[in-house]
């Protein structure tokens, strides 16, 4: 009975890959780098890390389709690898012998793909569905246009120089205004001193030396 059992389990595995690689083209590659991702703390890759796997994409697929319940026997594996590469194909959880269209399979795990690269700590670049792209992020909207803020820098800068240069011109007429009327009263001392004979501390050289001729 026992050797019934698992003669009935080897020929289902056996099915099981041989419609994986009848249906490649149907199918997805998986790609591991994860050496890569997590260096000297890596894990190695075993059967039970493949049936995480594939219990991975059963829940991605039940995600996808609502009220279907897929299991791990729905993701078949093959062309498995030592370098961890491997493909696989899902079947239908009403008909075994039935894939699940690859456009469907595509987008199960599109919509999974976060939750599926955590349960390995892997992410976009070293968890590879070869042909399946990740979503990418909605575009980060901005409430005010980057050009629109730009332009208020700039202006802001041109408006602050002019306030400057207007500061400056009126601190420099200011200063030269508080100069002058000392340098003309300066001046007008001095003529008025000219004019009335001032300067008696001045003394003419050349009367004296006419003086001293005349003496003689």
């Amino acid at each position: 009975m026992l050797g019934k059992a698992l003669f009935l389990l080897f020929l289902s595995s056996a099915l099981a890959e041989e419609l994986c690689k009848t249906n490649a083209s149907e199918g997805y590659k998986v790609r591991l780098s994860i050496k890569t991702a997590l260096g000297d703390e890596a894990y190695s890759w075993n059967e039970s890390e493949m049936y995480l796997f594939r219990a991975t994409l059963a829940f991605a697929m039940r995600n996808q389709f609502s009220g279907q319940e897929f299991d791990v026997s729905n993701i078949l594996v093959c062309d498995e690898t030592p370098r961890v590469s491997f493909r696989f194909v899902v079947t239908s959880p009403l008909n075994n012998s039935s894939l699940v269209e690859k456009k469907e399979v595509e987008e199960a795990v599109r919509q999974s793909r976060h939750r599926i690269n955590s349960a390995f700590l892997l992410t976009d670049k070293t968890l590879e569905f070869i042909g399946i792209y990740p979503t990418l992020a909605a575009p980060v909207g901005y409430d005010t246009p980057p050009w629109l803020i730009v332009f208020g820098v700039v202006m802001g800068a041109v408006f602050a120089g002019i306030v400057v240069l207007l500061v400056l011109s009126v601190v420099q007429k200011k200063r030269k205004k508080n100069e002058d009327p000392a340098d003309e009263d300066n001046e007008e001392t001095r003529v008025k001193t000219m004019e009335n004979g001032g300067g008696e501390g001045v003394y003419n050289m050349s009367f004296s030396d006419d003086e001293r001729f005349t003496q003689m």
